[in-house]
């Protein structure tokens, strides 16, 4: 069976990895992430590409602008068809909401999200190079709020708030979280990381895993792998 809640990264820049990877999971994912690595190599042509092989898209671009810029870009790469599309919530509430009005016009269906705190960051860089006070988790609950205010259908974040999230914000905000590790992984540059099964049971609605599928001597193996961790 197809499985939608596992999001590969197709980050890539060359046409051979690209279809290499795609026959490798054409009969195992549904859903993909491009984000800027690849959406900058082939264009806006390799959304069309994927979506003619019946993959649903989650587009990672994390749009950060005013919000007149955001809205209006919004609006443009909704009609690529996306399934899914995220903004950084630092950008605050009226661009998020430009974000959404620009967003829904075209694609009523898709998903909006907004990147609360990457993955990467961690605690004392949030508060010593970024300048932003307080606890990781203060500061992704009121992300995650300000994108409930604007009309967003939910966020990015680490699967260590998701709890949280869902308690606070409610349990049909959608939870998207990258820096998923399956077993025995490294973390590479990643801080706040879990694994698929803890990933889940913390309420993640959908995980994003790039390298530890991608980057494997067999893809669709270590795209089994995982979910035969999280049955």
């Amino acid at each position: 069976m197809i499985n939608r809640k596992i999001i590969p990264a197709l980050d890539v820049q060359d046409q051979k990895s690209l279809d290499f990877l795609i026959n490798e999971l054409s009969n195992e994912a549904k859903l993909l992430k491009v984000g800027m690595e690849l959406f900058y190599t082939f264009g806006h042509e390799i959304v069309a590409k994927l979506k003619e092989k019946d993959f649903e898209i989650f587009l990672d671009l994390k749009l950060h602008d005013i919000p007149n810029t955001v809205g209006k870009s919004c609006k443009t790469l909704s009609r690529l068809g996306i399934d899914m599309l995220n903004v950084h919530a630092a950008g605050g509430v009226e661009m998020m909401k430009a974000a959404a009005d620009g967003f829904k016009s075209g694609n009523e269906k898709g998903i909006l999200l907004g990147v609360t705190q990457l993955t990467s960051t961690s605690q004392t860089v949030m508060n010593n190079e970024l300048l932003i006070p307080g606890k990781t988790l203060d500061v992704v609950l009121k992300y995650a709020e300000n994108a409930k205010k604007a009309g967003l259908d939910g966020v990015v974040c680490s699967a260590h708030e998701v709890r949280a999230i869902k308690k606070n914000i409610g349990e049909d905000f959608c939870c998207v979280t990258p820096g998923i590790r399956p077993k025995g992984s490294s973390s590479h540059d990643q801080k706040r990381v879990m694994t698929p099964s803890e990933a889940l049971e913390a309420g993640s609605d959908y995980l994003v895993i790039g390298r530890a599928i991608c980057q494997a001597t067999s893809p669709k193996e270590a795209f089994q792998l995982i979910l035969k961790e999280i049955s």
